[in-house]
């Protein structure tokens, strides 16, 4: 690992880069440099993200209610977060090279590991937007796949910008990926159909 200095300043400027312009950004993006700025970011994202699932249990908009049960359930979540975003970073830069060799592009792995990087910047976008699952599980699910079909984009941008891969190529695994997405957002929502209607058919016996 490289003794590269970490400038927070630009780790802003490249999340907003990455969000807002980031066909410009991923074309002119480092690959090289070492993994100690990607672990900052990641570990930053991965924080972000927990910090919001911590306020969401408290507040009673997760799965646990309100409550020190929630808060306490919250902290976990916030630890495993960051953990798993710094866990992920690596994962995820395997994934992203095995996409990069399909689509024909550059497969080092730190290059891989920083565009990885820069795509979790949908980290704590994903956790924010949990928020509406929590009023409404049909509109959370809707915000959902549009982040997911965002971060689709953005990978397809990384492919062929950052990584040089053939751009017939990459369109055919974001239409894959987006296949998979909104096949994950109808069984989504009609599993949670048949759970809300065995539900109410439950409590009508109850009260009969």
């Amino acid at each position: 690992m490289s003794n590269e200095s970490i400038n927070l300043n630009k780790i802003l400027k490249d999340s907003r880069e990455t969000l807002l312009n980031p066909k410009e950004y991923f074309g002119s993006m480092p690959l090289s440099g070492g993994f100690t700025e990607p672990l900052i970011k990641a570990a930053i994202y991965g924080t972000l993200a927990g910090l919001f699932a911590l306020l969401w249990s408290v507040l009673g908009f997760g799965a646990v209610g309100a409550g020190f049960l929630g808060g306490a359930i919250g902290i976990m979540a916030l630890i495993w977060t960051i953990v798993g975003a710094v866990i992920g970073l690596f994962i995820g830069g395997v994934i992203m090279l095995v996409i990069s060799a399909i689509c024909g592009g550059n497969t080092d792995y730190e290059a891989n590991v920083r565009v990885t990087a820069s795509l979790m910047v949908m980290y704590p976008i994903n956790a924010v937007l949990a928020f509406f699952n929590g009023i409404n599980f049909t509109l959370g699910g809707i915000i959902t796949l549009v982040v997911s079909l965002y971060s689709i984009y953005l990978l397809y941008l990384a492919a062929i910008h950052a990584l040089k891969g053939k751009e017939s190529s990459a369109k055919i695994v974001a239409i894959v990926l987006l296949v998979i997405s909104l096949l994950g957002f109808f069984t989504g929502q009609r599993a949670t159909k048949s759970l809300r209607d065995y539900t109410d058919m439950f409590e009508e016996e109850m009260v009969d």
